[in-house]
Order: structure tokens, then C-alpha cells, then sequence
């Protein structure tokens, strides 16, 4: 049986990498001399020359010509943390990278990470899981190098009665970046589930750690389908579940994607932080799917209830109102329309 966090692939902490795969990809496939990228990075060009190598040895395919310098010819077809750094414009999140080849699940490798005082912001990512996890202990497919796996670590100063209010920021910014990525318009299922054209293509899951007073921790855990196959999924599966290949007939960059993410949340967290919850609560209802319809809640017992959804109040419950005009908060339980 596997265990522990698994094989890191690559990490990043500094800015080296970074500021020299930016330079590369805003150079418009032109030669770059090694003395200009030792001046945009702020080292030798021994150094320039290193970190090159290193990239290199990473799958990165770089061209290298006497007197006209360095061209970038290709990425690696994995989430390497320079890669998705670069030209990335976040100011909270991402200053710590790490991915894994593999890991049981990103949020129990962030969990750790967590536990040994990493800062917030912090983002692991991996190319495959093995014990990937979804809502009420179910398993997320996690197929190596198609996908987006991703954790995110925050420390916000609130109160643990408010930390279920950032599974709403969390699918909010994949929405957006759905929206901004693909030609796909995105539907949120309560509370934390992404659909196109009905089937699910991706699942947020928030965990928290904190004290009496006071939230500690809070792990954001995306699983996004991107590049997935309808045999890639197991066959209990292909119905529900999709990818943004499968329903756009197009291949997802998974660098830019993951990048646009990680801009996308921490945009919506900054707002967060500043004005509180109602602009996100705002935002998700208007993406929402079940707003203002009629649904059926099942919660794992023998009865189900039915209602119509009315919105979401502070602490994210779903507000259902019954047909005698009674309305219950649902903090759990699955959602599908009825009719």
C-alpha cells in the first residue's frame, strides 16, 4: 500500500525560474541573449546557464545558439511550478509551488506542509493522486497528466463558523476560469460541484483546522477534469462525470489553466478579506443553477425532502422553502432538480 506524501517532483520558492520562463514566454519565440536574462533575473549568466540546464533536465526544450543566445521551443507536458509562476500576477497566492509526480490526495500533502508552519498561499499540485477524495468520502478519478489536482493553503483571521463561506470563493474561481479558458458556460451545484451540460467536471474540497476561537488552517482542494477520456473514467462514472475536453472538443492547457486559477482565487479572496461574503454569495447564486427552482435534497437516510431553492445564507447552507411556506437551512445532502 502506498503511503506518505509521495514523489516531489518539483518546487519552487524563489523567483529565478520564474522571472526566466516569463521572460521566454513573453519573448514571442525569439533568441534571448544570456546577458539580458542575467539582468532580468538578477544573477550571473553561470547561473542563467544552471537554471537552464535544470529546466532542461525537467522537460523544458530550450534552443541554444552561439552569440544569439537562448529560445524556449516547447513546455513540459506537466505542471511544473516555474511554469505556472510565470507572468502569474497574484499577491497572495503561489508564493510557494510544490508538485508531485504522485501523492495520496494535494490536500493531505498541504495538510502537512500546513503543520510544519508553511505560509499561507501555499499551492501544491500533482500530476496524479491515489487517494484522491471527494465530498461525503467518495473517491475522485485522478488519471496521471489530464487532470488539475490542486490544494491551496490559507490562514485567514476568521472564525471557524465562518470557514465554510470559502467553498463558495473556491467555485466561483473555477467557474471563472471555465468561463475565461474554454467557450463552455459553467453551472454551480450546490455546494461545491461544477457542470457542463449536466455532467460534473469538477469537485471542491475544504477542510479546516482551527482552535475554539479562532480558524488555524483551511485547505481549498480542487479537482478539475480537463483533459480526461471517456475511458479514463470508471464506469460507474461516465455518465455522471466529464471533462472540458470531452465536452469542448478542445485539449486544456493545463499550465495556463492552473494559472488563471490561482489569479482567479486570489482575486475573489482578497475581496473577501476586504468586503466580507456577500459579493461571492452574490456571484455563486447568479451562477447557480438551482436558484429559485424546484429540488429534491437527499441526505443518505430513507426520506428526501423537496422544495424550492430560495439562496444560501451566511454560513452556505442551502435555503429550501417547503410548500407550506416554511423555509429550512441543508447543510448537507445531494441536490438534483425535479421534473
Amino acid at each position: 500500500m502506498k503511503a506518505g506524501a509521495g514523489q516531489r517532483l518539483e518546487s519552487l520558492s524563489g523567483d529565478i525560474d520564474r522571472l526566466l520562463l516569463a521572460s521566454f514566454l513573453n519573448s514571442g519565440g525569439e533568441f534571448l541573449s544570456g546577458e539580458d536574462l542575467s539582468a532580468t533575473a538578477g544573477v550571473s549568466r553561470t547561473t542563467v546557464w544552471k537554471r537552464i540546464e535544470s529546466l532542461r533536465e525537467h522537460g523544458f526544450l530550450f534552443q541554444s545558439v552561439p552569440s544569439r543566445g537562448y529560445r524556449l521551443l516547447s513546455l513540459p507536458d506537466f505542471l511544473h511550478p516555474a511554469a505556472v509562476a510565470a507572468g502569474m500576477t497574484t499577491k497572495r497566492l503561489g508564493g510557494t509551488l510544490v508538485t508531485y509526480r504522485e501523492t495520496g490526495s494535494t490536500n493531505a500533502a498541504i495538510a502537512r506542509l500546513g503543520e510544519e508552519g508553511a505560509a499561507e498561499g501555499t499551492v501544491v499540485l500533482a500530476e496524479s493522486q491515489f487517494q484522491g477524495k471527494g465530498r461525503m468520502g467518495r473517491v475522485w478519478a485522478s488519471p496521471p497528466g489530464v487532470n488539475l489536482y490542486a490544494s491551496v493553503l490559507l490562514r485567514p483571521p476568521i472564525i471557524p463558523l465562518d470557514a465554510p463561506q470559502l467553498t463558495f470563493l473556491s467555485v466561483v474561481a473555477v467557474a471563472r476560469t471555465i468561463s475565461s479558458c474554454t467557450p463552455l458556460t459553467p453551472v454551480i451545484k450546490w455546494p461545491n460541484d461544477i457542470l457542463i451540460n449536466g455532467r460534473k467536471v469538477a469537485g471542491l474540497l475544504n477542510e479546516m483546522t482551527a482552535e475554539t476561537d479562532r480558524v488555524a488552517t483551511v485547505v481549498l482542494g480542487f479537482g478539475v477534469n480537463l483533459n480526461m477520456t471517456q475511458e479514463q473514467f470508471p464506469a460507474e462514472l461516465r455518465h455522471p462525470a466529464g471533462s472540458l475536453f470531452l465536452e469542448s472538443g478542445e485539449l486544456i492547457d493545463r499550465i495556463a489553466f492552473t494559472r488563471r486559477l490561482l489569479e482567479e482565487l486570489d482575486e475573489l479572496y482578497g475581496k473577501y478579506l476586504n468586503g466580507g461574503y456577500g459579493a461571492i454569495r452574490e456571484e455563486w447564486i447568479s451562477l447557480c443553477g438551482v436558484i429559485n427552482r424546484r429540488v429534491r435534497i437527499e441526505d443518505g437516510s430513507a426520506l428526501s425532502r423537496e422544495g424550492v431553492a430560495v439562496g444560501i445564507d451566511e454560513n452556505g447552507a442551502l435555503l429550501l422553502q417547503r410548500d407550506d411556506g416554511r423555509v429550512e437551512s441543508v447543510y448537507t445532502g445531494d441536490v438534483s432538480l425535479c421534473g
